[in-house]
């Protein structure tokens, strides 16, 4: 995800908060002291302003999303799953701010499976920045992994009594 351009709107706040089902007036209502502050995973919303984003369509390519009919596109992941997430927040994302990002590879490092072989993990950093003056906003980390081989079943429980 690289993002030059991405502008805090008081109706993006909104939308996600209620979209998550978070109505703290903080999200919303500006007379709160301090105003209007976004909800904490907010950044992702972002990935709307990243032309590249694979989960955002593009007009006459086949996407791989949700759909009413299957689009034909295949999935490029190779099994690849979402591990963890944090968050660190140097200061409040705000209405009127305009954010850009600078990403980065972050640790990477391997753990016994017990089903699907070894996991590789591998972390990636996106710190969220302000456009004008490059102040770090907020330092999202994301962990994926990838299993060696397709996990094999896992043991059928045996109930006594059926």
């Amino acid at each position: 995800m690289s993002i030059e351009r991405f502008p805090i709107e008081e109706t993006h706040v909104l939308f996600f908060a209620r979209a998550v089902g978070d109505y703290n007036p903080r999200y919303t209502d500006p007379t709160e002291p301090g105003g209007i502050v976004a909800p904490p995973t907010f950044v992702m919303a972002g990935s709307q302003f990243d032309p590249d984003n694979p989960l955002r369509p593009k007009p006459g390519e086949p996407w791989f999303g949700s759909g009413r009919e299957p689009s034909g596109a295949t999935r490029e992941s190779g099994g690849a799953l979402h591990a963890e997430q944090s968050f660190d927040y140097h200061k409040p994302v705000r209405p009127g701010m305009v954010l850009t990002t600078r990403e980065r590879d972050g640790a990477e490092w391997e753990k016994a499976g017990r089903r699907g072989g070894n996991l590789k993990f591998k972390e990636r950093i996106v710190e969220y920045l302000e456009q004008d003056t490059g102040e770090p906003v907020v330092t999202a980390r994301m962990v994926g992994v990838v299993t060696e081989r397709p996990a094999e079943p896992a043991p059928s429980a045996t109930g006594g009594g059926q």
